[in-house]
């Protein structure tokens, strides 16, 4: 007995030391960013990893004003939000119709979605640049929103239809019995009892799209209509690069996805552990 206490202690304190060196890892770099970001070039290049000697609070104003992060950021949010609402009522309607649904279909479906997943955005890149060119929707949010749905739809299907087929067949079989339709049973039953669901794959599809570059870049050519991973990128010229003002741009653009996360976070676990059991 005691040496088994003594193994399962040692075993823990191997897990919190790798829980802590990966919390390091990932909060180190964060942190000097923020650091570096109320520093100058200067200081940032005499003395990189020191703190800052004052908090030099024009870079955030130059990165917000002649950097036009303004402008990016409603667009951002815009192409955000309206792909996680399109994404997460289609979603969940075709994950009810797979996991609760009895068709012939439905595997075959469900097969047919997770291939997306496989799919790289670069192999549909050029045919669906070519595509939208010809529809006028190059250059438009309204082109960039459809990827971005097309996009989050397989993951947001794979996710949720877990989340319905983990609920008791009681409450689906009762709501029948009570004489409610397919829609009834699924707004006032199904999707109410999912919300866990519906804030991790809500919360995996704003981000993804908040940070995507490719697409918006290879798609959006008008200043106005860029979106902010687009702007960022203009801080980093071919002959010249002002690190502080491009690092305080970053911490203006991550501010939305921390505080997102930090509100949603304690239904976000729950919502993983949920979807991970079945019964």
């Amino acid at each position: 007995m005691k040496s088994n206490r003594v193994g399962s202690g040692i075993i823990k304190a191997i897990i919190y030391l790798f829980l802590i060196l990966v919390s390091v890892i990932y909060i180190v770099p964060l942190v000097w960013v923020f650091m570096v970001s109320f520093k100058t070039n200067a200081e940032i290049f005499t003395s990189p990893f020191a703190l800052p000697e004052s908090f030099y609070l024009d870079n955030f104003t130059f990165a917000w004003t002649a950097g036009k992060l303004g402008i990016a950021t409603l667009n951002s949010f815009i192409v955000c939000a309206v792909t996680l609402i399109i994404s997460m009522v289609i979603g969940s309607m075709a994950a009810f119709a797979i996991g609760r649904l009895r068709w012939k279909l439905a595997k075959p479906c469900m097969t047919y979605f997770l291939i997306g997943m496989m799919i790289p955005v670069h192999c549909v890149m050029i045919p669906l640049f070519t595509r939208f060119a010809r529809m006028g929707l190059s250059n438009s949010l309204v082109g960039l929103m459809i990827p971005y749905v097309t996009f989050s739809l397989p993951v947001t299907i794979f996710i949720m239809t877990g989340f319905f087929e983990s609920m008791p067949n009681e409450l689906i079989e009762s709501a029948c019995i009570d004489g409610a339709s397919i829609y009834k049973t699924f707004f006032s039953i199904a999707l109410p009892l999912s919300r866990t669901g519906l804030f991790v794959t809500g919360l995996m599809t704003f981000v993804a799209n908040w940070n995507e570059l490719l697409l918006a870049m290879v798609f959006i050519s008008d200043d106005t209509k860029k979106t902010l991973p687009v702007s960022l990128s203009k801080f980093v010229g071919p002959y010249n690069t002002n690190y502080s003002q491009m690092f305080a741009a970053i911490i203006i653009a991550i501010i939305p996805t921390v505080v997102v996360y930090c509100i949603f976070s304690n239904q976000i676990v729950d919502g993983l552990t949920a979807g991970a059991v079945k019964g």
